[in-house]
């Protein structure tokens, strides 16, 4: 196996992107203009120089309505520049007299830069039979969500990065997916799960054997696990590379921000074993790669912004 990178912080100016945020936030280059979206329950669209010269937010617009809110954690520019997307949905009214729900992901797209968006379905929820409306995380009975995708360098293969919820403790943590592409415009049942080694399971309604494994229960108030991955190519390590939070104590207590890499998206088993590089934090760590470079959340070199729920105050350096 390979080495893993050295990774450190250095403080930076603090930026702050302009909208609120509480997930992931995907971002893209229209030429010399910078995308990007932010969600707090509904997706919001801002566009500028870089992700510190940013205009302000404008919600986008769905063709449909969702039974609960919707985040789009995760964006795709084709090359005939169709945009295409995901997002984490949480579903109403699950678990009556709770606020406990399941996520689901589904898929969008946009002929019009994000501005609005068709739907094209889910395309990745848990088993049937594995909600738990005695859940004490707080947050979650089962289901899939806080999540990113990455498009293999050939272009033919999309992977899904994933949170597992829902299950016994051995399904649950951080998962992988795959669609091959050329299904993008149908993805719905497109999509498979890894699980005991091959794409076996199907992405609605499958099991999976997630990649990092959750330590407890999440059903439990005290969980401790992985999850809120966010994946990018790093030009200057020629690796992906993977942010996680992890969960540790009652309360979904944030322990810390863990880094994880591979050379190799088509094996789920080469992923190393997560290196913390950050006590505490917050919520949903992701890069934005230098805009001289046109880098995004999904592509950074050696030096890059880290955002936490849409606040950067480190730049994060990678070496060898």
């Amino acid at each position: 196996m390979e080495p893993s990178p050295r990774v450190t912080l250095r403080s930076a100016q603090p930026e702050r992107l302009r909208g609120r945020v509480d997930s992931n936030s995907p971002c893209h280059w229209r030429g010399d203009t910078f995308v990007i979206f932010m969600s707090y329950g509904h997706p919001y669209r801002s566009e500028g120089k870089s992700a510190s010269e940013l205009d302000e937010p404008q919600p986008v617009q769905f063709d449909n309505v969702l039974n609960g809110h919707r985040w789009i954690e995760c964006t795709v520019l084709a090359e005939d520049g169709t945009l295409y997307g995901w997002y984490h949905h949480e579903p109403l009214r699950l678990c009556p007299g709770t606020s406990l729900t399941a996520p689901m992901i589904g898929a969008v797209r946009s002929s019009d830069d994000g501005r609005t968006w068709h739907d094209l379905g889910f395309v990745l929820t848990a088993p049937e039979g594995t909600l738990r409306c005695d859940a004490k995380n707080g947050y979650f009975a089962g289901g899939h969500g806080d999540f990113c995708v990455a498009l293999a360098p050939d272009g033919r293969t999309l992977y899904f990065f994933f949170g597992s919820y829902a299950g016994e403790v051995q399904e649950q943590g951080v998962a992988v997916a795959r669609m091959e592409w050329m299904h993008r415009d149908k993805p719905a049942g497109r999509v498979w799960k890894w699980h005991r080694g091959d794409w076996r399971e199907p992405g609605l309604g499958g099991r999976v054997t997630p990649i990092f494994p959750a330590m407890t229960d999440w059903m439990r108030a005290d969980c401790d696990a992985f999850w809120g991955p966010s994946v990018h190519w790093n030009t200057y390590l020629k690796r992906w590379v993977m942010l996680l939070n992890r969960a540790k104590g009652e309360g979904w207590v944030q322990e810390g921000i863990y880094v994880s890499f591979t050379s190799r998206l088509d094996d789920p088993s080469s992923w190393s074993k997560p290196q913390k590089i950050l006590e505490g934090g917050r919520w949903y760590p992701q890069v934005i790669g230098d805009p001289k470079e046109h880098g995004t959340d999904k592509l950074a070199g050696r030096v890059a912004r880290l955002y936490m729920s849409g606040v950067s105050e480190h730049e994060i350096v990678f070496d060898v």
